[in-house]
C-alpha cells in the first residue's frame, strides 16, 4: 500500500491510498483543478482514479466531489444520510454507491471496514483500509473517541488521527464563544490531548506512522500537536513510530508500506 495525505485542515481535507491495482480518494474537500494538481505533485493522474469515498457532508470534505466523480467516471461510495444532506451541493453522480455503515467494503484487492464516529453530521464515517495484510486508519472529525472507534483502529500500521486544537489557545483564541463550544463539544474535533489519550490506548509495536491530522491553523500549532503526539506514543514505549502532520497548503509525500 501508498497514501499520501494531499490535503488536511478546516479549508479541505483528502487523503489517497493505493495498492498495486486500486487507487481511491478518501473525501474531496479541494476543487477538481487543485484535486489533480495535487496528486501530480505525488506522481499520480487523476484520471487512474477508481473511486471517491465520502466520509460526511462538511464542505472541507465534499467541495470537489461531484466534479471529480462527473470528470472521471468515478463511482462514488457514500451512506444514505449523508448524500441526501449533500445531494445539493454535489449535483448528479454518474456512479453512486450508497454503502451502510459498518459495511465492509471491496474495492478491487482493497477493504475498506466503515464504522461510525460522534461528529455533527448526518452518519459520519470512520474507515479502516487494508490490503496484504496492512491496514490504514482514518479518524477525523470526531468529538470524542468510543470503544467502537478504539475497537476498529486497533492493530493499524498507519493511524490518521484528529489533533485538532490546543485546548488552551482554542479557550483565549478569537472564535465565538458558540462556536467554540462546537468545537470542544461530544460532536465537534478532538483536542491535543484527546487525541494523544486515544493513540496510547491503540497504538503498538508496528505501528509505522502516525499522521496528525485536521490541525486548526487558528487554534493549534504543528509543535505543540507533535509534542503531545510523540509524549503519548512515549508513554506507550513506542519508539519506531514515524509522526508526519498533515498540511492543508501541500501534499505529504506518497509513502509505501
Amino acid at each position: 500500500m501508498r497514501f499520501s495525505v494531499l490535503a488536511s485542515g478546516s479549508s479541505g481535507n483528502v487523503c489517497y491510498i493505493e495498492t498495486d491495482k486500486v487507487r481511491v480518494l478518501i473525501d474531496a474537500g479541494l476543487s477538481c483543478r487543485e484535486t489533480e494538481r495535487r496528486l501530480d505533485l505525488v506522481g499520480v493522474r487523476a484520471k487512474s482514479l477508481d473511486a471517491l469515498i465520502i466520509t460526511h457532508e462538511h464542505s472541507d470534505h465534499i467541495k470537489g466531489a461531484g466534479p471529480l466523480a462527473r470528470r472521471f467516471d468515478l463511482p462514488l461510495f457514500i451512506n444514505r444520510k449523508t448524500l441526501e444532506r449533500c445531494q445539493r451541493t454535489i449535483g448528479n453522480l454518474p456512479k453512486p454507491v450508497i454503502v451502510q455503515t459498518g459495511q465492509s467494503l471491496t474495492i478491487n484487492d482493497l477493504t475498506v471496514e466503515t464504522f461510525t464516529k460522534c461528529h455533527d453530521a448526518a452518519d459520519p464515517l470512520g474507515l479502516v483500509l487494508s490490503f496484504d495484510g496492512i491496514r490504514i486508519g482514518l479518524a477525523t472529525d470526531l468529538g470524542r473517541s468510543t470503544r467502537l472507534v478504539e475497537d476498529r483502529l486497533r492493530e493499524c500500521h498507519v493511524l490518521i488521527v484528529e489533533f485538532n486544537h490546543d485546548q488552551e489557545m482554542l479557550e483565549e483564541g478569537p472564535y465565538p464563544l458558540d462556536l467554540k463550544r462546537r468545537i470542544k463539544g461530544p460532536d465537534g474535533h478532538l483536542s491535543n490531548k484527546q487525541a494523544g489519550d486515544l493513540v496510547c490506548k491503540i497504538c503498538h509495536d508496528n505501528l509505522n506512522y502516525l499522521v496528525l491530522a485536521h490541525l486548526s491553523k487558528t487554534n493549534n500549532n504543528p509543535t505543540k500537536a507533535h509534542k503531545e503526539a510523540k509524549d503519548a506514543l512515549g508513554e506507550s514505549g513506542i519508539t519506531r513510530a514515524n509522526i508526519l502532520i498533515g498540511a492543508q497548503d501541500t501534499p505529504s509525500p506518497l509513502i509505501q508500506l
